[in-house]
């Protein structure tokens, strides 16, 4: 065998020796992804009993569990289609119960046209926001005028000021709140397009608020007889 021979076998060598590395490097990094997408409940499922969790096929958990009496279903659902803005990972809190109102309300914020989590574009009615109404937000409903009450709805769409607050929804068949966990790092997104996320827990005292906004809706709903069927 001659030098030149003996260099390309060390350099196929070489070669060789560095794919394995970055295939065995790529399959523990997926491991580890994948062991803490599937926590990333873990902390807010304490805050239930006999609570449920199973995996969706994109890896991130869903919990169905009681809390106050009361059956909530927490999933996560991460947003990586919309190329104008930051991958986003996001929270919907549901309360899904049968609820005293005969028509669906639903507040979007800063509506885009892509939210894949919602089906806020389905429904049949666009109104105009009322002029208190968070700004930059959008109503839809299937029927105006079986609306809750004007100082409901206000006293309720208040925490959509804040800046994580994404969609709530009112409906006869439960209550959602929707909310923004996690946004992908702007730098490693605009130069790698690395959206990873939810590698950090969310913790509970970040979710227990929205469950208890949740409740306190219901109640302030049942207590309306302007909302009863």
């Amino acid at each position: 065998m001659n030098f030149t021979n003996v260099l390309l076998a060390l350099f196929a060598a070489i070669a060789g020796s560095g794919f394995l590395y970055l295939l065995l490097r790529s399959i523990r990094e997926g491991r580890t992804r994948a062991t803490r997408r599937a926590a990333f409940l873990d902390d807010v499922q304490g805050l239930f009993s006999g609570g449920l969790k199973k995996l969706n096929p994109d890896g991130f958990p869903r919990l169905s569990g009681t809390y106050q009496n009361h059956t909530f279903d927490v999933q996560v659902v991460p947003d990586t289609l919309n190329f104008r803005k930051l991958p986003s990972l996001w929270l919907l809190v549901s309360l899904p119960e049968p609820m005293p109102v005969r028509a669906t309300f639903d507040l979007m914020m800063r509506p885009r046209g892509v939210e894949m989590f919602s089906k806020h574009a389905e429904l049949p009615v666009q109104m105009a926001p009322d002029e208190a109404f968070p700004h930059d937000c959008t109503v839809r409903t299937d029927d105006p005028q079986l609306l809750p009450p004007r100082p409901l709805l206000l006293k309720h769409t208040a925490i959509l000021e804040k800046p994580r607050a994404k969609e709530l929804v009112i409906a006869p068949n439960g209550l959602r709140i929707v909310w923004l966990c996690e946004e992908a790092a702007r730098g490693s997104y605009l130069l790698f397009r690395d959206s990873e996320m939810g590698m950090t827990p969310c913790p509970a005292q970040e979710v227990q608020p929205l469950l208890d906004y949740l409740l306190n809706l219901r109640k302030d709903l049942s207590a309306h007889p302007e909302t009863m069927p």
